[in-house]
């Protein structure tokens, strides 16, 4: 059997922690720069306030609804989120984590447990241990497994879980399923599905093999499978899955006109990019960047534009990508333009392992060298902290209260922003 664990509206429930004055109270975390709501909790949701809702129009339509904004707090979330996977590792064989809030739990070898008894007290324990609140689904499958926690969070009769073990239990909870309420279906998917008469999950189980492989693929496939109680997508490797592509893109805090500071937030979104790459040990074929105006300021000068370019030699350096982040975006900067969004995107991304030299232009010296400073660069940010070493374009022009250059991580508008109470000793004040 295969558990699936889901954090109940993680962002709010990381800030409720620590303020537990919000309980049951409406609550909204923020994008960047504060541009929009990300999530929300589930009183902000039963007054049909939808996602990805501009604040400002929050602010218009519900002055008065008492909703509380907090500004994004990643150190905060990252670090309640390994808290989290902490007590789990206590508690199953093996934790694979799939996102900053859900995990997969490979309950091999505890068959022998009522596993519906042992869920309930495993959400009781994290949630006494970290304070967060958490539901569990269990199935044979990943799929099923994602399924049953969708159960066991939206109805409170199970208690925080919900076990898809038998095939009458199953059966019963893909009648109960739209296929776009299914991990693995995607929106064009449904579509195509609702045309050929597929209204649930379990219309489509029904059908044969060979015609779900020629409609809808080896995807499709391997989700019909998993519906039926197949595995088809391994538990193990589930955290080592390499990106084919990778973008770095944020809004600007405020709109910038100047290439000085468009030039400083893409060498950062460049130099984030090589980081990813490293770290999954692939490299990559092409850089691109894309720069925006804003569009919901009709009255300003609009503009969208973006460039890209290819390596000779795959890389993954962060001089390489950076640098050539920096050329693209002169290439597409068009002054007077007050731009509000940009990022880079680097694609063509295959195993370092194997990487395939140009025969012209490929100095083996000097990769040598940008490999060795990358690497560098790498360790001392470990040790010292993000933004300890960076390369000079990487530098802001504006300055903290320290008098020191801002630093990536702080260049973004986070006016509504919480203490990072885990990792800050001096977010706690003693009065």
């Amino acid at each position: 059997m295969v558990g699936l664990i889901d954090c109940d509206n993680f962002f709010c429930s990381c800030e409720r922690v620590f303020r537990p004055d919000l309980r049951d109270k409406p609550i909204v975390v923020l994008s960047n720069n504060d541009g929009c709501v990300v999530a929300r909790s589930k009183e902000v949701k039963a007054m049909g306030i939808k996602d990805c809702l501009p604040y400002y129009q929050l602010l218009e339509k519900y002055p008065n609804a008492g909703i509380t904004a907090f500004s994004s707090n990643y150190a905060l979330y990252g670090d309640m989120s390994a808290r989290v996977m902490a007590v789990l590792r206590e508690e199953v064989p093996e934790v694979l984590q799939y996102s900053i809030d859900e995990a997969f739990l490979d309950l091999e070898g505890m068959d022998r447990l009522d596993l519906k008894v042992w869920g309930e007290k495993l959400c009781k324990k994290v949630e006494h241990d970290t304070g967060m609140p958490i539901s569990l689904g269990i199935g044979s499958t990943k799929t099923l497994a994602k399924l049953a926690a969708r159960f066991s969070k939206r109805y409170p009769g199970y208690k925080k879980c919900c076990v898809i073990g038998t095939d009458e239990q199953r059966v019963k909870a893909l009648r109960l399923t739209y296929p776009r309420d299914v991990w693995g279906i995607g929106r064009r998917m449904c579509v195509r599905m609702e045309s050929m008469g597929i209204r649930t999950a379990y219309d489509f189980t029904l059908r044969p093999k060979h015609w779900v492989r020629s409609k809808f693929h080896i995807t499709g496939e391997r989700t019909w499978m998993e519906l039926r109680g197949e595995k088809a997508i391994d538990v193990d490797g589930l955290d080592n899955v390499e990106r084919q592509t990778i973008v770095t893109s944020r809004s600007f805090p405020g709109m910038l006109t100047e290439i000085a500071d468009l030039r400083s937030h893409v060498a950062n979104y460049g130099a984030r990019c090589a980081l990813k790459l490293r770290k999954q040990n692939s490299v990559c074929a092409t850089v691109t960047v894309f720069i925006q105006s804003n569009h919901f300021r009709l009255d300003l000068p609009q503009y969208d534009n973006s460039a890209s370019c290819s390596f000779m030699t795959s890389t993954n350096t962060t001089s390489e990508i950076a640098s050539a982040a920096v050329m693209l975006l002169e290439k597409i900067y068009r002054k007077g333009i007050p731009y509000k969004r940009g990022g880079v995107m680097v694609s063509g991304i295959t195993s370092g392992a194997a990487i395939q030299p140009d025969l012209f232009t490929y100095d083996a010296h000097r990769q040598a060298k940008y490999r060795a400073i990358s690497s560098a660069i790498d360790a001392v940010n470990r040790r010292n902290g993000a933004d300890a070493v960076m390369l000079g374009s990487q530098q802001y022009r504006e300055k903290g209260v320290d008098g020191k250059s801002v630093k990536f991580v702080n260049a973004i508008r986070r006016a509504l922003k919480s203490p990072e109470y885990t990792t800050r000793l001096g977010a706690f004040v003693v009065k």
